[in-house]
């Protein structure tokens, strides 16, 4: 992939991941399908001004879901599939840390 703003997605803000943030200095990202971890680490690097030490990656399946309506008299049922995707789990060197809150830039 050779847009690199392309590759990460979304930072997945959740308590575990502030969690991990403040104990083990991990940070999670919601990344495009088709990236590497060669990739993903270049991207963090890039777009942060980091030092990564490693990224882990994991492919997340998507929830079967089934949905009713109601409409003019008649019940329509439906059934579908959330899109399955990729997330990384990026370990940061000793020293780095990424603002993802953005409560660092104001003084």
């Amino acid at each position: 992939m050779s847009a690199e703003s392309q590759i990460i997605v979304s930072p997945i803000l959740t308590e575990k991941m502030s969690h991990l943030e403040e104990s083990q200095n991990k940070y999670a990202f919601r990344v495009s399908r088709d990236a590497n971890k060669i990739s993903i680490k270049r991207a963090v690097e890039k777009k942060f001004n980091v030092k990564v030490s490693a990224v882990r990656t994991q492919i997340i399946k998507g929830k079967r879901k089934e949905m009713t309506v109601r409409s003019g008299g008649h019940t329509i049922r439906t059934r579908g599939k959330r899109s399955d995707w990729k997330k990384a789990i990026i370990t940061l060197h000793e020293g780095f840390s990424i603002d993802l809150y953005g409560m660092g830039a104001e003084s």
